[in-house]
């Protein structure tokens, strides 16, 4: 019989290949086109319908790259084919890759109404069923001649990933144009055959079952007439009822499928893309939930949902009826599917709060599970953030994807660095594009780690990354997998249904803690540095801008600008996509996100200005120090101004043997003569931080070709070649009354100014960093090898930190040997630690040996600045960047976090001589304050967002610098919370008692 099997596996496959699929469409006529191409950047709907066309026949070459052509096709029915089902068969030049990934067209009546999405996978437009004969046909499509990029050869540079640099030679051949008659018996088989044939290959050699296909499928190939398929399809369907007509057993795994088509925001496409792929796919997805009865969608980010509302106006009105009827269901209450390890705290509270907004007031829905199925791992502070978004579960699959070792469940609780515990599922099917193959569902069921306790998962259905969605085949395998012997059993769900079903029948899962590591695409913390600074900058002047025009608006009246916070906010927001903040997109996306995030910082800079200037009063010949950082520096008050006078400065000393130490009472640097820092000595503990015999700040260049995925990964095996940069240009001091060294050197193609510092009253090293870098395949770190044995280290994260091994120990620590960090990285002694604190930089890596001469241990701290991949973008990185960090000896956790929000939050001079009062007070720097801002519903009351940052308890008063009359503690939406025992003020101030890293949202109302 195992030969017989191959004999049959074989010949269905020629079979179905060669005769069956060739006998869907029996009869055709062409079409006459015509082709209108847009001189430039995409048209509105009427001007594409109503362009000029001329005259296009198939095979001819058609769409430069990134164009628009807009088709015209015409014909007539046949009358001959009276009682028949008729579809247009359009193909503008597929080829087999994955929808998304090439040309793409939507298809439009003569009115301007949208009809559906063109693609590799969907290539027929439905005309009649049944036709009467002779009817006119009149179609319209706006087809995209997107390149290819990934191709065969996927990481290949290419100048196709911008316009400005693509070229205009023609990338498609138009292939068919043509009405056809579909012969929906064959297609019906087609479908019986695909899920009999690949059930049958994943039953077990010696099964009962599998022999039953097999001779049920040999049967039903011998019932056809391969010289006329058409009229022996039905006798064949007959052979084969009986074996479809078996149904599953009761203890067969269940998967909920849920329509599905992941796509990216940008990726290998623009941001300007995206919205026509959107509209493309959520027209498919409608038109077939007209179709298909049983058939659930869903869609996530509330952005895409934005876009078609705001420029496919047609298309949304289809989504909002669907979505009213409870089958296209809006997912994962986010803006974007964001990556979730580099944007800050209050960006990533953002993400809920204008996502989950955005759904309530278009549809009335209240999502409660978080839906990020693409990004590459984790931040252990996210189930908190979840949580007081009002959503209890999330979904992903990424994690799958991790290298080194295999995640030990698929359905799980999971614990984040303050408690919080989220329910999460990894769909064991394993890929966020089931196409419902016999495969993906056999895998899904022998793979789920919850078998023998649990028998539910999620299969995401459809076409995604570039779009497409679920096909007409899928849902047909999916109606023959209902209820199949041998199979598990697929049933068409939304997610909350799924969620409720698995919660319900497994209600004690195993949890896990901590942030959850995708082995894999670790380079993504550091790909595309100026993306990366651009985030990082605006989200710091979002919260100045925030905090002082709220205090501008309760103390002068100041108009608050809501709907300008709110538009800001949304494009940040997009940014963090986890393909544009990550750095894993093409030229194009990065050089527009360059340019957005620049028109972004002058918006604000001026939102900034106006209200400091408004709480300044008039100017006197005097200024103010505005510090909008969580806490007091330099006698200025956090979120507040004073003036301040200039401090005294203590120039650089030559140093015995070249170089020059600098020295301000509480830290001396030694600076040697090649530039590098032999020693950062704490004055007041009398320590040094430098390990002996190492110089820290030294910079270390690696080659940097991974085994794939250029712009996202990096190998392990790039630490196995390292050139230190010591050669040096110049080393002198500034000369401009500072205690700075500058440090010059050039390598390779590349130059690297440093300017090293240390501020009076400053107790850390600052080092301002200036590259200019024309690298190719090259990593840039700066080292700190620091006199501290820690066995882990902490590094920030939303709304705390997470700690990380110094050791490998397992598998699992050695596998994180590039991580993320935010503000600050910290290692510690009992009683003494160092702090490196950063302005704009994600990626580094924490190492530790043991010293031969003396025994001790050194823990070396790595930064990572640039890299130099050339896919997507050939360009990544080249030209000037500009980075600040600082070292910070002797630092606790608690110096961590103010150094790290104090690098991050400059202060700024304005003329003025009367000090500001902080709006909001917090009289415990545990305690710090992540936002204070106007409520979004206008209603004047003030929101404070605080949370503690340490990892332990704390009390604290938050003291508004107005009266009050009264407090609410809210969730993320500023909505009141359930429950009694809330906060009451006291005194005029509210009296708090936090968790470790509790994040405590107030709403203060003021008194009339």
């Amino acid at each position: 019989m195992h030969d017989d099997r191959k004999l049959v596996e074989a010949r269905l496959k020629r079979v179905l290949e060669e005769r069956i699929r060739p006998a869907l469409y029996p009869e055709s006529t062409p079409l006459e086109v015509a082709v209108w191409t847009a001189p430039g950047e995409p048209v509105p709907v009427t001007e594409g319908l109503t362009a000029p066309a001329e005259p296009i026949a198939v095979g001819d070459r058609w769409g430069a790259p990134w164009g628009t052509s807009w088709f015209r096709v015409s014909g007539t029915v046949p009358e001959a084919w009276a009682g028949r089902t008729v579809e247009a068969i359009l193909d503008l030049g597929f080829d087999e890759n994955m929808p998304g990934f090439q040309c793409e067209g939507l298809v439009y009546l003569p009115d301007g109404s949208p009809v559906k999405g063109l693609n590799p996978r969907n290539q027929w437009v439905r005309i009649a069923a049944p036709a009467t004969g002779g009817e006119k046909v009149l179609l319209h499509i706006e087809a995209a001649s997107n390149p290819v990029l990934l191709d065969y050869h996927p990481f290949l540079p290419t100048q196709l990933g911008d316009k400005d640099t693509a070229g205009d030679d023609p990338q498609y051949t138009l292939t068919r144009m043509d009405l056809a008659v579909l012969d929906e018996t064959v297609w019906e088989l087609v479908q019986d055959l695909e899920v009999l044939g690949e059930l049958m290959v994943e039953l077990p050699e010696d099964s009962d079952r599998r022999h039953d296909i097999l001779r049920a499928v040999s049967r039903a190939l011998d019932a056809i007439d391969l010289q006329d398929v058409n009229s022996t399809a039905a006798a064949a369907r007959e052979r084969l009822a009986g074996v479809l007509a078996v149904p599953a057993r009761p203890t067969a795994h269940r998967i909920s499928a849920v329509g599905h088509a992941h796509i990216d925001s940008a990726w290998l496409w623009p941001l300007r893309e995206t919205v026509r792929k959107v509209a493309r796919t959520t027209s498919n997805m409608t038109a077939l939930l007209e179709d298909e009865g049983d058939f659930i969608y869903t869609m996530s980010q509330a952005q895409q949902y934005a876009w078609i509302k705001e420029h496919r106006p047609e298309v949304y009105a289809k989504v909002k009826k669907a979505v009213a009827e409870g089958r296209f269901v809006p997912a994962g209450g986010m803006w974007v599917e964001s990556d979730t390890n580099m944007p800050g705290s209050e960006a990533m509270a953002r993400q809920f709060v204008l996502g989950k907004r955005f759904f309530l007031e278009e549809f009335g829905i209240e999502n409660e599970e978080a839906w990020l199925p693409d990004t590459f791992g984790f931040a252990a502070g996210l189930p908190q953030i979840i949580k007081a978004a009002g959503s209890k579960w999330l979904l992903t699959q990424k994690i799958s994807w991790s290298t080194i070792n295999k995640f030990p469940h698929h359905t799980f609780t999971w614990e984040g660095i303050d408690g919080t515990r989220i329910f999460t599922h990894f769909p064991p099917v394993d890929t966020y594009n089931c196409s419902m193959k016999g495969s993906e569902i056999a895998h899904a069921a022998r793979n789920f780690k919850e078998k023998g306790r649990a028998r539910h998962s999620l299969a995401p259905t459809g076409w995604g990354d570039g779009g497409g969605g679920t096909t007409r085949e899928m849902i047909a395998k999916a109606a023959r997998l209902r209820d199949l012997d041998g199979s598990a059993t697929v049933q068409w769900e939304t997610p909350r249904e799924f969620f409720t079903k698995a919660e319900a029948e497994y209600p004690d899962p195993p949890v896990w803690v901590g942030e959850l590591y995708l082995e894999l695409h670790r380079a993504t913390l550091t790909s595309q540095a100026q993306t990366k600074q651009g985030n990082r900058r605006s989200e710091h002047l979002l919260r100045e801008a925030e905090l002082w025009a709220a205090g501008a608006a309760v103390r002068t009246g100041f108009p608050y600008p809501y709907e300008q916070l709110d538009r800001l906010w949304k494009t940040v927001l997009l940014h963090q996509f986890h393909d544009i903040l990550p750095g894993s997109s093409i030229a194009w996306v990065h050089r527009e996100a360059r340019a957005t995030y620049a028109a972004v910082a002058e918006e604000l800079l001026g939102i900034i200005d106006a209200a400091q200037r408004a709480l300044a009063g008039p100017a006197t010949g005097g200024e103010l120090v505005f510090n909008a950082a969580p806490h007091t520096r330099d006698g200025v008050p956090a979120g507040g101004a004073a003036p301040v006078a200039p401090a005294a400065v203590t120039a650089p000393l030559p140093r015995d043997g070249g170089g020059f130490v600098l020295d301000n009472g509480l830290l001396r640097v030694e600076i040697d003569g090649r530039g590098l820092v032999v020693s950062a000595f704490d004055l007041g503990a009398r320590r040094e931080a430098v390990a002996p015999g190492t110089a820290a700040n030294l910079l270390q260049l690696h080659p940097d070709f991974p085994n794939q995925w250029d712009a996202w990964d990096v190998d392990e095996f790039y630490r196995n070649t390292v050139t230190d940069l010591t050669d040096l240009d110049e080393l002198a001091p500034v000369g401009d009354g500072t205690a700075s060294v500058r440090v010059v050197r050039r390598f390779g193609s590349s130059a690297v100014t440093q300017v090293l510092s240390l501020a009076p009253g400053a107790k850390r090293l600052d080092i301002d960093t200036e590259v200019d870098w024309h690298e190719t395949e090259k990593f840039l770190k700066a080292a700190f090898p620091l006199d501290v044995h820690a066995e882990r280290y902490a590094s920030e994260t939303q709304f705390g930190h997470v700690f990380r091994s110094t050791h490998t120990n397992t598998s699992w620590d050695a596998a994180k040997f590039e991580a993320c960090n935010h503000r600050f990285v910290h290692v510690e002694e009992p009683g003494w630690g160092v702090a490196l604190v950063n302005d704009s930089t994600y990626g580094h890596d924490v190492t530790r040996t043991v010293r031969n001469e003396d025994g001790g241990t050194t823990t070396t701290v790595r930064v990572s600045l640039l890299r130099a991949p050339r896919f997507p973008d050939p360009e990544t990185d080249q030209g000037v960047h500009r980075f600040r960090h600082a070292l910070a000896p002797g630092a606790s956790i608690g110096d961590a976090v103010a150094e790290g929000y104090g690098i991050n939050l400059p202060e700024r001079r304005v003329p003025g001589s009367a000090a500001v009062e902080p709006l909001v007070t917090v009289d415990n720097d545990a305690v710090v304050v992540s936002a204070v801002k106007l409520a979004d519903d206008e209603s004047g009351d003030v929101i404070v967002r605080v949370y503690e940052s340490r990892g332990g308890r704390a009390t604290a008063r938050v003291r508004p610098d107005f009266t009050a009359a009264d407090v609410t503690a809210t969730d993320l939406l500023e909505r009141p919370l359930a429950g009694e025992g809330g906060p009451k003020l006291l005194d005029g101030a509210v009296e708090l008692a936090l968790r470790p890293f509790q994040l405590v949202t107030l709403r203060l109302t003021r008194s009339s």
